[in-house]
């Protein structure tokens, strides 16, 4: 496609990840990411459920707010230098047009923003000691801003006239591209860390779930986080498996070893907290562990494991959020890079009896701010209308009753080894210093 073809872009980012920038836009110290811990005891002192009341974000490390109160305490002199805190769509909307402004959707999950009121927390800028004018200005998704600047069009290869409309951080969007825009409607995203949202008309906070605003203005979407996703493929790749023949794609080979163990891993379980333990409890000290290994473990089990406590996880989420979502959810729509696996979807509509729908594009995420590009430049006269024009849904995974009764009594021993092991964890992190 051509150049000329191209009448707007938008952007779905990385979220709660943000930058300190100085008075001549350069950075003040390397970027925070969202998988940044090291503001557990900010949590412990800062997070309130007043906090949670506003934001929808139960106390955790994830959220910019306790990163900036770790900077007030350990950098004050890289606050003292910052004229703009900048997410990650802030941050690209000035290298383009050279505005500094967001989404709410993309500013929402740094959790300073009163999610009801769709503005920041005045509340919660006083707590920080940050004035507003630091930070960028908002708008809904969808808004159109401006055009390119020369430079920048010139080296995405584009015309000044490209328009660039606000986007939308990358759980929602992917929300958005899976088209789940009704009550009951949620999406899977099997990402790095694994993201369900479920389509909210309303804000309701619970610590069951964590609220985003909305790729749709004045909505929500509801979330269970699990922060182990293909991370945790990706590490079994790296620090355990071996003997893979040469030339093969190692996680299709690895998927067929795992097809010949039975469900249940022969009684290995993997509970995947090596990033902390999110929705339902937010436990940052949560530990990953395996738990039942014996003579018969081989590779291929843990594997399997590390597939079934994803989605063991899931359901222990599913099944405390469920009761405070506006509808239950009917079946999930799944995209992102672990959906690419069969049998792994297969194992999420069994575990969690409910159908696995495929999203019909694979970069749903991408289809999503396409979509709120399409509407900014007019194409279309509103978002339900993109959605219907240009999403689609794919293959379809449908519980099997037998593997779903056994995946019923594997969960019973799941869902006792985290409170067994709860007690332990802060013991862990005392000794360890971690």
């Amino acid at each position: 496609m051509g150049p000329d073809r191209v009448r707007a872009l938008s952007i779905t980012h990385q979220r709660e990840s943000f930058a300190l920038m100085d008075a001549e836009d350069r950075p003040v110290r390397p970027a925070m990411l969202w998988l940044d811990s090291r503001a557990g005891d900010q949590v412990d002192r800062v997070g309130t459920e007043r906090i949670h009341e506003l934001t929808g974000k139960p106390p955790n490390p994830t959220p910019a707010l306790y990163k900036l109160h770790w900077l007030s305490e350990n950098e004050p002199e890289s606050l003292a230098l910052t004229a703009h805190v900048a997410d990650v769509h802030a941050y690209l909307v000035h290298r383009m047009t050279g505005e500094w402004v967001t989404s709410i959707a993309s500013a929402d999950p740094l959790g300073i923003l009163d999610l009801a009121a769709g503005d920041y927390s005045d509340e919660i800028l006083g707590g920080l000691g940050l004035d507003r004018s630091v930070l960028p200005r908002l708008v809904e998704p969808g808004t159109p801003l401006r055009g390119l600047r020369a430079e920048e069009a010139a080296e995405l290869g584009l015309t000044t006239d490209v328009l660039v409309v606000a986007g939308s951080g990358d759980g929602q969007s992917a929300g958005l591209g899976a088209a789940v825009c009704g009550e009951g409607d949620a999406y899977l995203n099997i990402g790095t860390g694994l993201v369900s949202g479920c389509f909210g008309a309303r804000f309701h906070p619970h610590t069951s779930y964590r609220a985003m605003s909305g790729a749709i203005p004045r909505t929500v979407s509801n979330e269970m986080f699990v922060g182990a996703g293909t991370f945790m493929v990706t590490w079994f790749l790296h620090e355990i498996a071996a003997g893979e023949p040469a030339g093969v794609v190692r996680e299709d080979w690895w998927e067929q070893q795992a097809r010949t163990v039975p469900a249940g891993a022969e009684g290995l379980f993997v509970v995947p907290y090596w990033n902390g333990q999110l929705t339902p409890t937010w436990d940052h000290r949560a530990r990953g562990t395996m738990v039942g290994f014996g003579g018969v473990h081989t590779r291929a089990h843990i594997y399997r494991a590390i597939l079934e406590g994803i989605a063991f996880e899931l359901r222990w989420c599913l099944e405390r959020a469920e009761e405070h979502f506006p509808a239950p959810v009917t079946e999930f729509v799944a995209m992102g890079g672990g959906a690419r696996s069969d049998l792994w979807c297969q194992i999420f509509a069994d575990v969690l009896q409910r159908p696995v729908v495929l999203a019909g594009h694979d970069e749903a995420t991408a289809l999503g701010v396409g979509i709120l590009a399409a509407v900014g430049a007019g194409l279309f006269p509103g978002i339900p209308e993109a959605v219907a024009a240009m999403t689609r849904r794919g293959r379809r995974y449908d519980p099997d009753p037998g593997a779903a009764a056994r995946y019923d009594d594997l969960f019973d021993a799941y869902g006792a080894i985290y409170p067994a092991l709860r007690p332990v964890f802060p013991r862990i992190a005392e000794v360890a210093h971690v």
